[in-house]
């Protein structure tokens, strides 16, 4: 029972070098795990997005669907509105009324939809500044 264990003496007597040892494996692993940890990261990110991308190209087709319809719709109430019109007034001129107010409608919510389309909107402002942070801190780590 008082027989010392032989891997207690070997570590008793070497000590510092097999902590040296463990520090130097810890960080080795860490060099080795930081790289696949950023890999596995990137391909949930990806699949994450894969997803998401899907679910858009779903809903896209679904408004779209929807939209054809509205504008079926929307024809058919404007052929109405051009037909109660030239009752009061030459055909042709019911039909240019209403074409001429429609086509102002539209030309100011194309305007209006392409002020979306400016570059800042689609700037990442979240992202680029919590790399910003992550950058500054790795700075502030290796100072």
């Amino acid at each position: 029972m008082n027989r010392p264990d032989p891997d207690i003496q070997r570590s008793a007597g070497t000590s510092v070098p097999e902590n040296d040892a463990s520090v130097v494996g810890l960080l080795r692993q860490l060099t080795h795990e930081v790289p696949s940890l950023f890999t596995k990261e990137l391909a949930l990110a990806k699949a994450e997005f894969q997803a998401s991308l899907n679910t858009l190209k779903a809903g896209i087709a679904g408004v779209a669907g929807g939209a054809m319809v509205l504008m079926a719709g929307f024809i058919i109430l404007l052929m109405a509105v051009v037909y109660g019109l030239s009752t009061m007034m030459a055909p042709w001129l019911a039909a240019l009324i209403v074409g001429v107010v429609v086509m102002i409608i539209g030309f100011v919510m194309v305007q209006s939809g392409k002020k979306q389309f400016e570059p800042s909107h689609f700037k990442p402002d979240r992202t680029l500044d919590a790399l910003n942070k992550d950058q500054e801190a790795l700075r502030r780590k290796a100072s």
